[in-house]
């Protein structure tokens, strides 16, 4: 039994780090969402395409989201 918990628990513990990567954390949400409501609202529930049209829409963001889109390679 621990044997199994311990395993589980190392899983889960080299799946956070590829999860976090793949999408955006809640403070780049939060940072974006304004954003995203004004410039992208039509893309909301598809990341690629909210992502591409952040991407678009640069130089109109906020500094916070700019920043995030600039760490994410936009």
């Amino acid at each position: 039994m621990k044997i199994s918990i311990l395993a589980a628990l190392l899983l889960a513990a080299t799946a956070l780090p590829a999860a976090a990567q793949s999408g955006p954390t809640l403070q780049e949400q939060i940072a974006c969402r304004g954003d995203a409501s004004k410039f992208c609202a039509e893309h909301v529930g598809k990341p690629p395409q909210m992502n591409a049209c952040l991407r678009e829409n640069k130089s109109k963001l906020s500094d916070g989201c700019r920043k995030v889109v600039e760490s994410h390679g936009g």
